[in-house]
C-alpha cells in the first residue's frame, strides 16, 4: 500500500525547479477581521501552491516528477499531462496578491487595513504568509434615498427586503447586490427600461461611521423632466407572437411564404409551418407573459424555463419591441428539437452467483399529438444460466407525459393556476426461474409533477401494482418458505393501490458556489385505504383469515414515510464535508400483516452503510443465513442512515473521499422469520452498525463514476460474540456506482 507513495516522493519535490528559483510550498492568509471568511480571501491570492490531497500529499506534483527528463517519451508525456508542474515562486504575484487583499478589505469596510508578507525559505521551497491588520471596520450610520420617484423610493427603503441596514459593516459588494435587488424589483413591476446601472451611491464617512445615499446617475438627473418617459415608464404587454421553426430549417432560419401559416387567437399569434409542430394551446400553457398584464422579468424567466423544458423545443429566444406608449410586443422564437429517438443497451449481469445477458430497447416521440406530449416505449429481455436451466425475465413499459396538469372536469384557463406535467404509465413484466417459481407483475398509474428552480414535487394520484405467482415449486416452498429462510410474504400474490407524495429541494446556488447549503427529499405514501373503506361501507365478505380480497387477491394496506437531509459544508473550492441523515418508517395495518416486499427498506450498499453489500445488513441483530447468496429476510420497516463524508479533488478528473457510516433497519413487528429484527425504542441504538472507508471518484461533468471501499467497524449481528471488528478483507465491501451517495 505504501509503494505508490514511496515512488511519488522518492524524488525531491523541487526536482524540476530551475537553479536560482524556488518551489511555492504553502500560502497562508492571516487576518484579524473576524467578520470576513478565509475562503473569500483565498480567492484574491494570485499564486497558489501545487494541489494537496488531504492537506498532506502533492500527488499531482509527484506524478509530474516521475515523468523524467525525456519529455518525448510516451510515458513521460502521459505523466506530465495528468500531473502538475511545480509552481515557481514569483515575487511580482505576491505583490499583486497584497494589492488584491488590500482592495478586498477596503471594499468590505476596513478602510484602514494594511497587508504585509512574510516569506520563509526552506531549501528550495518557500512559504508565503500574508498578514492583514484590518483594524476597526466602518459601519453604516444612515441610509437614505435621494431619488425623484416615489415607487423607487419605496422599493429602496423596504426594510424587510433591503440588504443595506444601519449598523452593518459598509460593504461595497452588498451595495452592488442592493442595486441589483432594486433593479429586479422595478423590472418585475413593469419598468422595462430600468437597470442597475442607473443607480449610484454617495458616502460620507467620519469616526468609523458612513452616511450612505442612493441616487440616480448624474447624466439622468441632468434631464429630470424626461425620466417619467424613459426609465420610469411602466409597460404592459399588448401582444404575444410565437415564431416556430422546424429543426430542418433551423440553420437557414426562414421558411418560404407558401410553407407558413398564421393562427390568431385574441392577442396571441402563432406563425409557423402549415404542418403543425406545436399547437397554440400547448405554447400558451408554458407561457407566463400575457397580453394586458404588466411586463415582468420574472415572467420572462419563467417562460424561458417552461418552454425550454418542453420535449420538442430545442431552444427559445424572447425579445420585446415598443408598439405604442407604455406597450410592448413580445416575440417568442422557438426552434424544434429532434422529435424521435431510439435507444438500445446490452449488458452482462451477475446476480447471486449466476451470469447472464440482458438487453433494453426504447423509443421516445417528443411531440406525438403536436401538443408537446411525449410517448415512450421501453422493452427489456434478460436471460440467466442457472446450472442446467435458463431463467428469463421480460417486460415493457408504455408512458405518456403531458406538459400540463390534467384534472377531470378541469379546463386550463388562459391565466393558469396549475403548472407542471401529467404522466400516464402502464408496465408489465414476467419472470421465470425454472425449478423455483414464476411471477407476473402488472402495473400502471397517473402521476403529477411540479418543477421549479430548487423545488421538485410529484404526486402519484393512483399507482396500482398487481403481483401474481402462477407457479411455486414444492421443493422451493419446502426448502425456503416453510423453513423461514425466505420470507413467505414475499411470495404471496398481492395488490397494491397506493397514493404517494414526494418532494425534493436543493439550496445550492451556482452564483455562490462557496456557500454552505442544505438539500433534502421526502415522501409519504399510503395504500389500500380506499379499497378498505369501500369494503367496509358495502359490508364485503372476508376470507378465513379475516382479510378482504379483490379478484380473490388480498390487497395491501399500509402507510410509509421517508426523509433524507444532506448538509454540504464547503471548506474550499476543492474540499467539502457532507453530512447526511436518512430515516424511514412503514407500518402495515387493517388488511395487511406485513409491508409488501418492494416497499420495505433495506440497509447496506453503495448509498447506505457501505461496510455491507446491499441488503446484507439487519434487521437489528438478525444473523443472515450465510449459506444463501441472498437472504430475503434482510428487509425492514424502520430505517436509519447517518453518514459523514470528506470529499477532496485530487488531480485530472479524480476525487478522493473518506467516509464514516452508521445505520440499520428494523421490523415494526416481531416476525418469527426475522429474529432479532424487532425495533425497540430502548434498545435500537445498541444495534446501529458502524462502517468506515475510502472512495475514489471520476468526475466527467456529465457523469460521476464512483468506487467505494467500506470496512465494518461494529457489526450488530455479532453483538453476542465480537461486534467490534478489526480491519480484515472478510469485513470489506466494494461498491461501484454512478453519482454521489447523497
Amino acid at each position: 500500500m505504501m509503494l505508490p507513495w514511496l515512488l511519488l516522493y522518492a524524488c525531491s519535490p523541487a526536482k524540476f525547479v530551475p537553479e536560482g528559483k524556488y518551489l511555492l510550498k504553502r500560502v497562508e492568509v492571516k487576518s484579524d477581521a473576524r467578520e470576513l471568511s478565509r475562503n473569500e480571501m483565498s480567492d484574491y491570492i494570485q499564486q497558489t501552491p501545487n494541489t494537496y490531497i488531504l492537506g498532506v500529499f502533492r500527488m499531482q506534483l509527484g506524478l509530474y516528477n516521475l515523468s523524467g527528463t525525456d519529455s518525448t517519451r510516451l510515458s513521460s508525456r502521459f505523466l506530465r499531462r495528468i500531473g502538475q508542474p511545480p509552481v515557481i515562486y514569483e515575487p511580482s504575484l505576491t505583490d499583486a496578491s497584497v494589492n488584491q487583499l488590500l482592495s478586498f478589505h477596503k471594499n468590505k469596510g476596513y478602510f484602514n487595513a494594511a497587508v504585509s508578507t512574510e516569506v520563509k525559505r526552506s531549501g528550495k521551497q518557500i512559504k508565503v504568509v500574508y498578514k492583514v491588520d484590518a483594524g476597526e471596520p466602518y459601519r453604516i450610520h444612515t441610509y437614505t434615498p435621494d431619488i425623484p420617484n416615489d415607487t423607487l423610493v419605496a422599493v429602496a427603503v423596504d426594510t424587510l427586503r433591503s440588504l443595506v441596514q444601519p449598523g452593518a459593516v459598509f460593504d461595497v459588494y452588498t451595495l452592488d447586490n442592493e442595486r441589483e435587488r432594486i433593479s429586479r424589483r422595478m423590472r418585475r413591476d413593469g419598468y422595462y427600461n430600468f437597470t442597475r446601472d442607473h443607480l449610484m451611491y454617495s458616502a460620507d464617512s467620519s469616526n468609523h461611521k458612513v452616511d450612505v445615499s442612493i441616487q440616480l446617475r448624474d447624466y439622468l438627473m441632468a434631464n429630470p423632466d424626461t425620466l417619467p418617459y424613459t426609465i420610469f415608464r411602466r409597460y404592459s404587454i399588448s401582444k404575444v407572437i410565437f415564431h416556430v421553426h422546424p429543426s430542418s430549417s433551423a440553420t437557414s432560419g426562414v421558411l418560404q411564404p407558401g410553407e407558413m401559416d398564421t393562427i390568431t387567437s385574441g392577442q396571441h399569434v402563432l406563425i409557423g409551418p402549415k404542418k403543425r409542430i406545436l399547437t397554440l394551446n400547448s405554447l400558451l400553457s408554458g407561457t407566463y407573459i400575457r397580453p394586458g398584464e404588466r411586463y415582468s422579468d420574472s415572467d420572462v424567466e419563467n417562460t424561458y424555463s417552461s418552454l425550454n423544458s418542453l420535449p420538442p423545443v430545442k431552444y427559445t429566444d424572447i425579445s420585446f419591441t415598443e408598439s405604442a406608449p407604455d406597450s410592448l410586443i413580445c416575440r417568442i422564437s422557438i426552434t424544434e428539437a429532434k422529435s424521435f429517438t431510439l435507444t438500445s443497451q446490452a449488458e452482462i449481469t451477475f446476480t447471486e452467483g449466476y451470469w447472464g445477458v440482458a438487453g433494453n430497447v426504447g423509443t421516445v416521440h417528443r411531440n406525438v399529438f403536436s401538443g408537446a406530449e411525449s410517448l415512450s416505449l421501453q422493452g427489456r429481455l434478460a436471460l440467466e444460466r442457472q446450472g442446467d436451466v435458463i431463467a428469463q425475465e421480460w417486460g415493457g413499459q408504455v408512458g405518456i407525459r403531458v406538459p400540463r396538469i390534467l384534472l377531470p372536469g378541469y379546463k386550463l384557463p388562459e391565466q393558469r393556476v396549475l403548472q407542471g406535467s401529467t404522466d400516464f404509465r402502464t408496465t408489465f413484466s414476467y419472470q421465470s426461474r425454472p425449478g423455483e417459481f414464476s411471477s407476473t407483475n402488472v402495473g400502471g398509474g397517473v402521476k403529477y409533477n411540479w418543477n421549479s428552480r430548487r423545488f421538485n414535487r410529484s404526486l402519484d394520484l393512483v399507482d396500482i401494482s398487481y403481483v401474481y405467482f402462477p407457479y411455486i415449486s414444492p421443493a422451493f416452498r419446502d426448502s425456503f418458505l416453510t423453513t423461514g429462510l425466505y420470507n413467505r410474504f414475499n411470495y404471496d400474490d398481492y395488490l397494491i393501490m397506493r397514493i404517494n407524495y414526494s418532494a425534493s429541494y436543493t439550496g445550492y446556488n451556482p452564483n455562490r458556489p462557496m456557500r454552505n447549503y442544505m438539500s433534502y427529499r421526502y415522501g409519504v405514501e399510503t395504500a389500500g385505504n380506499i379499497l378498505y373503506g369501500l369494503d367496509k361501507a358495502f359490508g364485503s365478505q372476508v376470507d378465513t383469515a379475516g382479510n378482504f380480497r379483490i379478484f380473490n387477491i388480498r390487497y395491501s394496506q399500509y402507510v410509509r414515510g421517508e426523509i433524507n437531509a444532506t448538509y454540504h459544508q464547503v471548506i474550499s473550492k476543492s474540499k467539502k464535508l457532507v453530512y447526511h441523515v436518512g430515516a424511514g418508517v412503514a407500518y402495515p395495518y387493517g388488511n395487511a400483516e406485513v409491508i409488501p416486499f418492494e416497499r420495505r427498506f433495506y440497509s447496506g450498499g453503495a448509498n447506505s452503510v457501505r461496510g455491507w453489500s446491499e441488503s446484507t445488513l439487519g434487521p437489528g441483530s438478525y444473523q443472515r443465513f450465510n449459506s444463501l447468496r441472498r437472504d430475503y429476510n434482510q428487509l425492514g420497516d424502520v430505517k436509519l442512515d447517518l453518514n459523514m463524508e470528506y470529499r477532496s479533488k485530487m488531480f485530472w478528473v479524480l476525487e478522493g473521499a473518506l467516509f464514516l457510516d452508521a445505520g440499520n433497519i428494523w421490523t415494526i413487528r416481531d416476525y418469527p422469520s426475522q429474529p432479532g429484527g424487532y425495533f425497540e425504542l430502548t434498545n435500537f441504538w445498541k444495534e446501529i452498525a458502524l462502517a468506515y472507508g475510502v472512495g475514489l471518484r471520476m468526475d466527467f461533468s456529465f457523469l460521476l463514476f464512483r468506487l467505494d471501499f467500506g470496512m465494518k467497524l461494529f457489526d450488530p449481528a455479532r453483538i453476542n460474540t465480537q461486534a467490534w471488528r478489526t480491519p480484515s478483507f472478510k469485513d470489506m465491501a466494494v461498491h461501484i456506482a454512478i453519482g454521489y451517495p447523497f
